[in-house]
C-alpha cells in the first residue's frame, strides 16, 4: 500500500537527515519502477513523469553548455528582470546570505542571469553547474526550483531527493515565476538555493511573496509609462477627427478619442506601420508614436471570408492563439488561464455557459464572475470571433487545435479538474 505524501518539508524542520532518507527511498523506488512506501507531492511526481517521458537519464548529470559571457550581458540588458533587481536583492539577499543560501535570477528561457549570496555556497553551486549563462529548463537538468516553477508557472519548492537527476539532491531549491502584470507572459525565474541542511518550509513563501512584489514593481513601471505617452499623444489626438487612440508597443491604450475606452488592443507580434487589421477596431491606419503607436480606425468594412484560428498549446511553457483570414493573420500569446479556456471551448462546439466554464476550470459552477471577467480579456483581442451566450467560437470560423504528443504534458500548469481529467487517463495503470 502506498500512504499518501508526506509533508518533508515540515519533517526536514524536525529531522532534516530522516526526511532525505525518506525522500531518497521514494525517489530510487518510484524510478526502478516499485511501490514507493509513501507517495511523492503531485507537482513533484508529475513533474517525474515529464522526466520519464522526456528520456532524462536520473543518474547522469546532464548539462546543455554556458552561454558566452557577452550573451548574458545581451540578455541582462534586454529583459524586463533588470528593472526588478533591486525589489529581489532588498527582499532576498541580507536573509539570504545568513541561511547559507545564495538568490538565482533566470529568464523565461531557464537561462541563469545574475546570481548573488554566500560566497561558499556559490563555490558549491559552480560545482553543480549552476553558473551564469546555465541552462536549467526542467527538460535539460530534471526537475529543479528554476525549470519546475518554469513549467508549472506557481511557486515550487524541491527538497534533496525530489530532484530528478541524483547530482543535485544534496540540494534544496524553491523558486517562483515572475509573469508580466500587463498580459501574463512568463519573463522569469527567482530561484534561492543552498545545500540540504538549509532547507525551511517558510523558505516557499518568503520567495512566493518577493517575486510579487516585483510584478507590483513592473506594475507601477507600466502606469509611469503610459503616463508618458499620454502627454505626448494628447496633442496629436486632439488634431485627429475620428475614431484613434495611443498605445503602447504591448497595445495597452495611453490616450482615446472618438471612441469608447478600450484599456488594450491586441497587436501583431511584429507590428510595422501602414494599414493593419487589429481586432476589434478592424482596418486601422498605424503609425510610429514617441514609445508607442498612433492607430486610427478607417472604418472601412473587412471582406469577409473565411477565417482561421489555430489555438497551440504543444509548447510546454507558450501557448498562443493565430488567426488568419482575407484581412491578414495575427499572434496573440496566451496566458495559462486564457489557454485553458479556450482549449475547453475548443473540445466544445456548440459553447459553453459561465457556470459551465466555472466547473471546468474551477470545480465550481458558482464563480461565474471570474469567468466572465476573464473571458471579457479574451474578447478584446479575439472580438467577434468569440461569441457569448454561449461562449464559442464564431459559428464561420475554423478552430484546429494543436496539442502535445502525450496528453500528459497538456497545460502541465493547470489545476481546472476538466483538464486534469483529461491528463490522467494516460497515467492510470
Amino acid at each position: 500500500m502506498v500512504h499518501p505524501p508526506t509533508d518533508v518539508t515540515q519533517l526536514a524542520v524536525v529531522d532534516t537527515a530522516r526526511a532525505a532518507r525518506v525522500l531518497s527511498e521514494v525517489r530510487a523506488a518510484r524510478l526502478s519502477g516499485q511501490r514507493a512506501p509513501v507517495a511523492p507531492r503531485p507537482v513533484i511526481e508529475q513533474s517525474w513523469g515529464r522526466m520519464l517521458r522526456s528520456g532524462i537519464d536520473p543518474e547522469r548529470d546532464h548539462r546543455s553548455g554556458l552561454l558566452p559571457s557577452d550573451e548574458v550581458r545581451r540578455r541582462r540588458e534586454s529583459t524586463t528582470l533588470r528593472h526588478v533587481l533591486p525589489v529581489l536583492r532588498e527582499g532576498l539577499l541580507s536573509v539570504a546570505d545568513v541561511a547559507h543560501h545564495i538568490m538565482v535570477v533566470a529568464d523565461a528561457d531557464g537561462r541563469v542571469l545574475w546570481r548573488e549570496g554566500s560566497p561558499a555556497v556559490l563555490r558549491k553551486a559552480d560545482g553543480l553547474g549552476f553558473e551564469l549563462g546555465a541552462d536549467w529548463r526542467e527538460d535539460v537538468v530534471g526537475t529543479n526550483g528554476i525549470g519546475t516553477p518554469t513549467v508549472v508557472r506557481r511557486p515550487v519548492q524541491v527538497f534533496g531527493s525530489e530532484h530528478f537527476v541524483r547530482s543535485q539532491t544534496s540540494w534544496t531549491c524553491t523558486g517562483a515565476p515572475i509573469t508580466d502584470p500587463r498580459d501574463g507572459r512568463l519573463i522569469g525565474v527567482v530561484d534561492v538555493s543552498g545545500p540540504l541542511e538549509t532547507m525551511h518550509p517558510a523558505t516557499l513563501a518568503w520567495v512566493d511573496s518577493v517575486a510579487k512584489l516585483a510584478e507590483a514593481r513592473l506594475r507601477e513601471l507600466h502606469l509611469t509609462s503610459l503616463e508618458r505617452l499620454r502627454a505626448v499623444a494628447a496633442p496629436v489626438l486632439a488634431r485627429v477627427g475620428g475614431r484613434a487612440l495611443a498605445v503602447d508597443r504591448d497595445g495597452w491604450t495611453a490616450a482615446v478619442t472618438g471612441m469608447p475606452y478600450t484599456s488594450r488592443v491586441a497587436l501583431p507580434k511584429s507590428l510595422t506601420a501602414g494599414r493593419r487589421w487589429l481586432p476589434p477596431l478592424g482596418l486601422c491606419s498605424v503609425e510610429p508614436l514617441a514609445e508607442g503607436w498612433l492607430v486610427l480606425a478607417t472604418d472601412e468594412p473587412v471582406p469577409r471570408g473565411a477565417t482561421r484560428i489555430v489555438l497551440d498549446l504543444t509548447q510546454s511553457r507558450r501557448w498562443s492563439v493565430t488567426v488568419s483570414g482575407s484581412a491578414g493573420s495575427w499572434s496573440h500569446e496566451l496566458s495559462p488561464r486564457h489557454a485553458e479556456l479556450l482549449y475547453l471551448l475548443a473540445l466544445q462546439p456548440g459553447g459553453r455557459s459561465a457556470a459551465g466554464l466555472a466547473e471546468e476550470v474551477f470545480g465550481d459552477p458558482a464563480r461565474t464572475v471570474t469567468v466572465r471577467a476573464e473571458m471579457s480579456r479574451v474578447r478584446r483581442y479575439l472580438g467577434g470571433l468569440l461569441e457569448h451566450r454561449p461562449y464559442r467560437f464564431a459559428e464561420d470560423a475554423e478552430v484546429e487545435l494543436l496539442l502535445p504528443a502525450d496528453p500528459r504534458d497538456l497545460l502541465p500548469q493547470s489545476t481546472a479538474p476538466a483538464v486534469i481529467n483529461i491528463r490522467q487517463p494516460a497515467d492510470m495503470p
